[in-house]
């Protein structure tokens, strides 16, 4: 058995910016990742980043993620990569497998004082005749592949999906050298920003909206694409069909977020379909009805990469004053600051309070005695 003061899993953008406040006090901070490459999908991100100076606007995400990285290194963060958390026991025991694709795979046990769960959110996927034929594919998938593989997935791509994902990686594979053919939305409207929405109408891309995908044809992989109409009901409006050739499809259908520790560990769960279904409940400093389990990120609900990083500040903030790093009083303001710069990224188009301000909904148990 090994002792550490904080895990942390996940070395996404919440992981990393937890294990970086809690490491910045003084603490011992080990964070555990499954991929290959730290940083989460802000090595994805070639984009630049919109908001304040506070927010990095500006600068893209993949060298957030840079930034991010040396901060770790600097204040002695541990990062384990290939390596999968399989476990949460009592006494707050996390059982990892080491060196994953490696000759020296180990599994060890590791007893941490506080444990932050910063897992993220994995993709929707849509279902139609065709949908496992080769060629269909996350949105995230195909990012992946041409941002950190430099691997083009195919030529003829078709998008389902106009949110900020569909419309980015859109342009992305574009820049990539695809031929993005066609983007397929359910709803009336384009649901992302303008902005992004804009780059992709100016590039020619038709955009088809209240329509959706029926079939994925071919034999070895996907060859060509049929898409149709939908009613006021969203059933497909017979007599309405397109079909378009494609050797790719791209789902950019949505994101849920990744609760199987949480779940293992018994954490009290609360389903929300804002936040993309069960999430844990957490009070305000991201603390799960458990004591010692902080939880952030998309793993609390699907937000974005801004969030994500204040939520792991919180999380590692209130980490390291448990352990006595940080003086209630100290703690108290840089918490009290990062949930002001939270509650501005939540903050509705024309600055009015959103409905549904997450740190409302979730943090609703009674504080612990």
């Amino acid at each position: 058995m090994v002792n550490k003061e904080i895990v942390v899993v996940g070395a996404g953008p919440a992981g990393l910016a937890a294990a970086i406040e809690a490491a910045k006090a003084g603490g011992e901070v080990l964070v555990a990742d499954l991929n290959i490459l730290p940083g989460g999908q802000l090595f994805k991100q070639i984009h630049k980043f919109f908001g304040s100076s506070a927010h990095r606007s500006g600068t893209r995400g993949i060298e957030i993620g840079r930034q991010l990285l040396a901060e770790a290194e600097k204040y002695g963060v541990e990062i384990w990569l290939n390596s999968a958390v399989i476990g949460l026991y009592d006494d707050r025991v996390v059982s990892i497998e080491k060196g994953l694709n490696s000759g020296e795979k180990e599994l060890i046990n590791i007893k941490a004082e506080k444990i932050i769960l910063a897992t993220g959110a994995s993709e929707n996927v849509v279902r139609f005749k065709g949908w496992t034929l080769p060629g269909v594919m996350g949105a995230g998938a195909a990012q992946t592949m041409i941002n950190v593989n430099r691997v083009k997935p195919g030529n003829k791509v078709v998008m389902l999906g106009s949110g900020n994902v569909g419309l980015i990686v859109s342009y992305q594979l574009m820049q990539a050298g695809c031929d993005v053919v066609a983007l397929v939305e359910a709803a009336p409207n384009i649901g992302g920003y303008g902005v992004h929405a804009s780059k992709i109408r100016r590039a020619g891309v038709p955009v088809y909206t209240r329509h959706t995908i029926i079939e994925a044809k071919g034999t070895d992989r996907v060859k060509e694409v049929i898409i149709a109409e939908l009613d006021d009901s969203w059933q497909p409006i017979a007599g309405t069909e397109k079909v378009l050739e494609a050797d790719v499809v791209t789902l950019a259908a949505g994101l849920k977020p990744i609760s199987d520790l949480a779940r293992l560990h018994d954490l009290e769960m609360v389903y929300n379909g804002v936040f993309g279904g069960w999430v844990p409940k957490h009070d305000e400093n991201m603390e799960s009805t458990q004591s010692g389990i902080y939880v952030a990120g998309d793993t609390t609900g699907v937000e974005e990469a801004n969030t994500a990083l204040e939520e792991g500040r919180l999380a590692g903030i209130a980490a390291a004053e448990s352990l006595g790093y940080i003086a209630e009083k100290d703690a108290k303001e840089r918490k009290d600051d990062t949930w002001k710069r939270l509650d501005g990224l939540r903050m509705g188009p024309f600055g009015e309070k959103r409905m549904y301000a997450k740190n409302e909904i979730l943090a609703c148990f009674p504080a612990r005695s």
